[in-house]
């Protein structure tokens, strides 16, 4: 079970000083080579030159084939209007159109791909989708008193891997929201997986985080003296899809007599059908609040650049780790010896499985449960049409069975590398045994991706495909398991069959926009955040703004 390491010195200390607050990136890095370039005059060079149809981009090196997410950053500034923190030596006020972070722009198709490598790199059509987080008037009204709260305070202690606790610290905000308290800077437990020891100003930008939020919720790095003494209301265990009425009813009442309510274990729990102002508050934390620490972010740039400099490249993340095998039940593929080794952790930790264990290992395999291996993702993407040569990243931890469990993928695909391979010396140093920096860097390098693709489901997959959509909808490839399965295991059908059969199966599983509420309620907006957090817009609308 994840524990925290200690709570009290975790948000009982002096608020850090303010760090200069300015968006970092890539693509803002190779921007500031050029200040004679006028951001506005950009926009209208793109918008004109594509309606004219000209081809003239190519000969913009940093302009080719311009991204979506790059235009998507530009509009206007929401109406839900930025305040400057009271406390902080930098007055200028955070403008949501400028917070979020933007890749590198997409790589142009080269013109020597063969059609089958073009369709392959190709991004997909926006559909004219742009961030949208203005919030109502009773919002913004009730902000004005929210943002000063300094009788009530709520603590939360988020658990498990990087993706996890910032599903959790998201939650944790619309919480405070809710109940109209002050938030303190979230407390990361030590999960008893991955052991890492980090504080939340160790990985994210706390001024930042303090700041992009300071119209929505007051967010403080300790608790006041006054508070020290007062018996906190504590709930470790958190019922599934609580509503905002829920909250209030169940906490509000001890809130306001004691001043202090602790929550740990949420995992997710509140609902993910909220009201839209909640829900681009969700977007807002996930996707503006939430920015990496300088060193962390600047070195992921580093890597992202490295790979992108050569060419287009393919992200992937495989699930193989030993603890996703334990807990999905599935077998490794790998042979008699390795499942043996997970069956008896299985039957060592049961605390750790889940009830698809009752099913057996073909059903959970055909229903899509568990995780594609090496050489599953690799003969995915082939089909898809990537070239043997492509680069690709790989992200994720150790596999269970080392280079074995790697080799279909090398065979097919030589030019893979991992973070390891791109750092010079030295420079991973500080982020030994330190599991939430090295997912950060995992999650930079492939947000700076061509196309990304997950292995299996989970935090990952969710956060990558939501973060591609909201920034132009980044290719995103979405493996249809349990579709594919009994052609990955068919012998009798031929490479050129396979080939064609999959590019039918995901042509409409590649990052296109896809409506939250179109299907399951369950989907989460920070996965799909249209159409709460992204409207769409026509040329006119870019054009006017």
């Amino acid at each position: 079970m994840a524990r925290p390491r200690n709570i009290k010195s975790s948000f009982i200390k002096t608020p850090s000083p303010f760090f200069t607050f300015l968006p970092v990136s890539p693509f803002t890095s190779i921007l500031n080579k050029f200040p004679s370039l006028r951001i506005h005059r950009l926009v209208f060079l793109l918008i004109v030159l594509s309606l004219l149809g000209l081809s003239l981009l190519r000969l913009v090196s940093v302009s080719q084939n311009p991204s979506p997410s790059f235009l998507t950053l530009l509009s206007p500034p929401p109406s839900h209007p930025p305040f400057a923190s009271p406390s902080s030596k930098n007055h200028e006020p955070v403008v949501l159109s400028r917070s979020a972070t933007v890749p590198l722009p997409a790589h142009p198709v080269s013109g020597n791909a063969t059609a089958e490598e073009a369709e392959f790199w190709a991004q997909p059509d926006g559909e004219g989708y742009r961030p949208c987080l203005d919030f109502t008037i009773q919002y913004r009204k009730a902000s004005a008193k929210i943002s000063k709260e300094k009788q009530k305070f709520l603590v939360v202690i988020v658990l498990g891997g990087l993706n996890q606790q910032k599903n959790q610290i998201v939650d944790a905000v619309v919480i405070a929201r809710i109940l109209e308290a002050a938030l303190i800077v979230p407390v990361l437990g030590v999960d008893q997986i991955w052991k890492d020891e980090s504080e939340f100003s160790e990985i994210f930008d706390v001024d930042h985080f303090k700041r992009t939020l300071q119209a929505d919720v007051r967010v403080v790095s300790s608790l006041p003296s006054t508070h020290l003494g007062s018996k906190p209301t504590i709930n470790k265990h958190m019922p599934n899809n609580v509503s905002p009425l829920w909250i209030r009813t169940k906490f509000l009442k001890a809130l306001n007599k004691g001043g202090v309510l602790i929550l740990s274990g949420m995992y997710s729990k509140l609902s993910k059908n909220l009201p839209l102002d909640l829900q681009k508050l969700r977007c807002k934390v996930a996707f503006h609040a939430l920015r990496f620490v300088s060193p962390i972010q600047e070195l992921g740039d580093k890597f992202a650049r490295r790979l992108w400099i050569k060419g287009p490249y393919i992200a992937l993340h495989l699930r193989l780790e030993k603890d996703v095998w334990v807990r999905s039940s599935c077998l490794t593929g790998l042979g008699p010896k390795h499942d043996d080794i997970i069956r008896k952790i299985r039957e060592s930790q049961s605390k750790l499985l889940t009830e698809r264990l009752k099913m057996t290992n073909t059903q959970r395999r055909l229903a899509g449960f568990c995780p594609l291996n090496a050489l599953q993702v690799a003969r995915l993407i082939k089909a898809l049409g990537a070239p043997r040569t492509a680069q690709v990243y790989r992200a994720g931890g150790e596999p269970f069975g080392g280079a074995q469990a790697l080799q279909g993928l090398v065979e097919e695909f030589p030019n893979v590398v991992t973070k390891e391979m791109l750092a010079r010396e030295g420079e991973l140093s500080p982020y030994i045994n330190r599991s939430s920096a090295m997912a950060a860097l995992d999650y930079i390098v492939s947000l700076n991706s061509d196309v990304f693709v997950p292995s299996h489901g989970g935090n990952m997959g969710s956060a990558m495909q939501g973060h591609r959509a909201y920034i132009g909808h980044r290719k995103f490839v979405k493996a249809n398991k349990r579709a594919i399965v009994g052609f990955l295991e068919d012998t009798s059908i031929s490479e050129a069959e396979f080939g064609s059969i999959m590019k039918k199966m995901h042509r409409r599983y590649q990052g296109q926009p896809e409506k939250r509420t179109t299907k399951r309620s369950s989907r989460d907006v920070t996965a799909y955040p249209v159409p709460e957090c992204m409207c769409r817009h026509g040329i006119r609308s870019l054009l006017k703004s």
